[in-house]
């Protein structure tokens, strides 16, 4: 008897409409094959829900064995699978002398789907050892039979059994030598070759050494096969390597796909060859041109990547290649396609890639393929890191790019200006011509963010007097006629004439009529005043492209104009010695800065000036015309902001060289008593093996338990009083997307409990995987019992129940169980997006949940490192951005959740007498995690002394 029983799929039993078994009887005896199957069907998902129902056992003998149907035949085969076959004594049972007979009928039967049916079917059953044995001698005729089907189903069959038991067929390896060595068709020898693979590799070993010669015209299952023995067989210390990376080789020109990967995947771990590396990366780069499937060019990209990480500039000279994967129409494939250019571009092929990218760009531009306005933001980020990174060829493409500077795609057309201006600060030179092709495209340019960026360029880097007059006047083109308020009342006063100055005119509606509450019907009539429409069509009137956008309601567009002007204006004053030209500049950059304000105080504009932007203006304003009484503010505008910029790219050139750094140097923690591998014994030939079986463990978990005696401590649950009955308490533990319960259940009475049953109930999104079973306690016995719940996603769930039990005279028994609360921490992790995917998402979301701050803390920066603390959250704000002596304090926070879910979060405070006060803002696409990190916030902050 097998030490453990199967695991089998728990099937929703529907039990509001379950037959009794007298019904189910009379169905298997008197029924049709549709009663039959029906019932035979119900009776399945009964006994894998733990009511096998062992009456019905011969009823199914009698009357469904016998059957032609083979429907039935291969339903029964799944009865057998689950059905009892051992009585309490633990020794087979009487019936299932029949059953084995019927087995070996249908293993002799004419029928090949038969045959080969029944013996897929002894592959589930190869624990039953003594329902095998008297199977073997028919089992082993089938791998001499006529039909394909029977023979490769029996080859799995002497497998499974030769597994479990090899001394049922002691001499299967010698068997199935011979049998690889006279089989003809091709998955038949595809099975033998697994056999001989996990049972007699060196069987295997010398099968694969004599066709060797034929290796390119197997079939694929058996190349790949081939693969897996030879990945198997180098673990070991092997003579035949060499042969192997030859084989490796010819399989790369393989016409599967799969196998081409798994060739070159395993080429790497045999050799470190600079040759089988540059042709098993080729392979890679192929794969991905010609395969199809975007999920598959992901993995192959990874595969790649890995190997550049592991063998640096061998792969240089396939740059050209991995570019040609651009032109899929996928954004993740070109994502992850170009972050492998980047990292494989040298100052030897930067010019290629460059001259690459640059066509692709404007083929953006020519033809508007999918996804054109992601695809071009893509290629100019990529061309900025390109020529920060290599200076050699900056001159070239900054040009190029800033012809995207009047992209109707705004993200495109700001990393273009992010772009220029970390050029145009890291190199000097460039800085006359940048300008100058600055100064050009001004008319060209469409949005306020991309303005205010082009004007923050030129009021720092446009030095001489030619160039300072140069821009002027562009800008004086952007801008249009000024005063701005007295040129717009002047169109307004042309459009209306003077006969009809302030008439209101009446127009008719031509509707329908309106039908009233009471029934009656009445004609709509509207009034529109003939100012207001002369005033909303000079509104809506073509403009110059700045002028539009202050007219809009963009004023902080305009306070950087003013800022840009002041810059400007202080930097020409001091190069000339011309005083009416310098006094002009003044005099008309004044002229600008109050038509600003006062347009923003007028009717024209969307909407009023606001008071930032109102006292920026005339902040800039003072400065010019106090030119000679203030020059601590002349160095505020020509100097400070331009050295703030540079300590922001220094900033972030090491914020960049840290991460890789520790990403190329991880800590290792290990305990001082943890075994030792001496790695630098083993031999360095090649890539680390790839072990599936190692991957397995680590992908499930298996190989990394490291637990704690004092944290599953904390974990504990206690579910009854110390007074009940039955004192339960339950060990609570988190795996993966499982919830692992174990329950001991103590007995503390002098009697025994029979039929106890331990009932679950679940709250939230938490579904129970399988009913406990029922148990027998002796007098002051002890029982564990485990239940797993599934998660599906972040929310605060609960678990409640009870345990019943039969007591004296056969009445029901009962106690019920303390509520679990399920912690949402064990599932949301600290994560790092973008300031701009963080505002991207915050407008996105929909459910906000906001929780007013109460604590005794006095620091607000230890107020957030609580709430980060308690919610598992990471701080996307800058440790700059909150460093100074400040009562105010504003903070992004950002996790996800196991299951892929954002968890947004904004936390803004002010320190006051009476304390901090302010609020947290939690944003999230579903409602169940913003309450649930509310919740847990709140509770935090109950805590009088909460730990830091």
């Amino acid at each position: 008897m097998a030490t453990e029983a199967p695991c089998y799929t728990v099937v929703f039993e529907d039990t509001t409409e379950s037959p009794s078994t007298q019904e189910l009887r009379a169905s298997l005896e008197k029924g049709s094959d549709e009663d039959r199957l029906d019932a035979l069907r119900r009776i399945i998902v009964s006994t894998i829900n733990g009511n096998p129902q062992p009456t019905l056992l011969m009823p199914i003998i009698q009357y469904i064995m016998p059957s032609k149907n083979k429907q039935l035949k291969k339903l029964l085969h799944f009865y057998w699978e689950v059905c009892p076959k051992y009585d309490e004594n633990g020794k087979l049972k009487q019936e299932m002398i029949l059953v084995v007979n019927a087995i070996r009928n249908d293993l002799q039967h004419p029928n090949e789907y038969i045959r080969g049916a029944t013996l897929r079917f002894l592959q589930k059953i190869s624990k039953d050892a003594e329902l095998l044995e008297p199977l073997i001698p028919t089992c082993r005729s089938c791998l001499e039979h006529r039909h394909s089907y029977v023979r490769k189903n029996a080859v799995f069959a002497v497998y499974t059994i030769y597994r479990e038991y090899e001394h049922l067929i002691p001499d299967a390896p010698e068997l199935m030598q011979t049998f690889i060595a006279a089989e003809s068709d091709a998955t038949c020898k595809r099975n033998a070759f697994v056999f001989l693979a996990y049972c007699a590799m060196p069987k295997a070993v010398e099968w694969l050494i004599s066709v060797y010669d034929q290796l390119t015209s197997l079939d694929e299952l058996l190349q790949m096969s081939i693969i897996e023995v030879i990945r198997l067989d180098c673990k070991n210390d092997t003579t035949h390597r060499p042969r192997y990376i030859r084989c490796m080789f010819e399989l790369l020109n393989s016409s599967s796909h799969a196998v081409k990967y798994e060739a070159a995947t395993t080429l790497t771990t045999l050799t470190q060859n600079p040759a089988a590396v540059k042709a098993a990366a080729s392979c890679f780069v192929n794969l991905v041109i010609k395969e199809s499937d975007n999920n598959v060019k992901l993995i192959v990209l990874d595969r790649l990547d890995t190997l550049r990480s592991k063998h640096g500039h061998i792969l240089d000279g396939l740059i050209m290649d991995v570019l040609q994967v651009l032109s899929s129409a996928d954004m993740e494939v070109r994502r992850k396609a170009m972050s492998i250019i980047l990292s494989m571009t040298s100052s030897r092929n930067v010019e290629e890639v460059v001259l690459f990218l640059k066509k692709q760009l404007q083929r953006t531009q020519e033809r508007e393929f999918e996804k054109a306005p992601e695809y071009r933001q893509l290629l100019i980020q990529s061309i900025h890191v390109l020529a920060v990174k290599f200076s050699e060829v900056a001159a070239n493409v900054v040009h190029a790019l800033m012809e995207f500077l009047g992209d109707s795609n705004n993200p495109s057309a700001l990393d273009v200006v992010a772009f220029v201006r970390e050029v145009v600060e890291k190199f000097p030179h460039l800085r006359p011509s940048i300008c100058d092709k600055l100064t050009q495209t001004l008319t060209e340019i469409k949005s306020g963010k991309t303005f205010r960026g082009v004007l923050w360029i030129l009021g720092e880097y446009v030095e001489g007097l030619s160039d300072i007059q140069a821009t002027f006047q562009e800008i004086r083109k952007v801008l249009g006629e000024i005063p701005i308020l007295a040129s717009e009342q002047r169109l307004l006063d042309e459009a209306g004439g003077d006969e009809e100055a302030k008439d209101e005119k009446k127009v008719e509606g031509s509707g329908r009529p309106k039908v009233l509450a009471d029934g009656t019907y009445a004609t709509e009539t509207a009034y529109t005043s003939a100012s207001s429409a002369r005033l909303e069509a000079i509104k809506s009137a073509s403009k110059p492209p700045l002028r539009a956008l202050i007219l809009g309601g963009d004023f902080f567009t305009g306070a950087v104009l003013a800022s840009a002007l002041t810059k400007l204006v202080l930097r020409f004053d001091g190069l000339t010695k011309d005083r009416p030209m310098a006094n002009a500049l003044r005099a008309e950059s004044m002229l600008i800065m109050t038509s600003v304000i006062r347009v923003g105080q007028s009717k024209f504009v969307t909407v009023p000036i606001d008071e930032d932007s109102n006292e920026r203006i005339l902040n800039c304003i003072q400065t010019i015309s106090e030119l000679q009484e203030t020059p601590v503010v002349h160095d505020i505008f020509l100097k400070d902001t331009k050295a703030a910029y540079s300590k922001m790219l220094v900033a972030q050139e090491k914020k960049a060289a840290e991460k890789k750094e520790s990403e190329s140097t991880q800590d290792h923690v290990v305990q001082v008593d943890d075994l030792l591998t001496f790695r630098q014994f083993s031999k360095k030939s090649a890539d680390d093996p790839i072990d599936y079986v190692e991957d397995l463990g680590k992908a499930t978990g298996a190989a990394e338990v490291r637990e704690d005696f004092i944290s599953n401590l904390s974990r504990i649950s206690q579910l009854t009083g110390f007074s009940d009955p039955i004192y339960a308490e339950a060990y609570v533990k988190m795996h993966g997307f499982d919830i692992l319960l174990d329950v001991l259940l103590v007995n503390q009475t002098p009697n025994t409990l029979q039929n106890l049953c331990l009932d679950f109930a679940t709250l939230g999104d938490l579904k129970l995987v399988e009913r406990p079973a029922v148990y027998t306690i002796a007098p002051h016995g002890f029982q564990s019992i485990k239940a797993t719940i599934k998660v599906s996603s972040t929310e605060t769930g609960v678990i409640f129940g009870s345990i019943l039990w039969e007591g004296p005279a056969l009445t029901e028994c009962c106690v019920i169980l303390n509520d679990i609360h399920i912690d949402i921490m064990d599932y949301i992790k600290p994560a790092y997006c973008t300031e701009t995917q963080f505002r991207s998402m915050w407008t996105e979301f929909e459910w906000e949940n906001r929780v007013n701050v109460s604590t005794n803390m006095s620091d607000p920066r230890d107020y957030l490192k609580h709430v980060m603390k308690s919610t598992n959250m990471s701080c996307l704000t800058p440790e700059g951005a909150m460093s100074g002596d400040c009562d105010f304090l504003s903070a992004n926070m950002y996790a996800r959740s196991l299951f892929g879910e954002d968890a947004l979060a904004n936390l803004s405070i002010e320190k006051t007498e009476a304390g901090i006060v302010g609020h947290v803002r939690i944003r999230s696409k579903t409602q169940g995690i913003a309450l649930s990190l509310g919740d847990r916030i709140t509770m935090s902050q109950k805590d009088n002394k909460p730990s830091i």
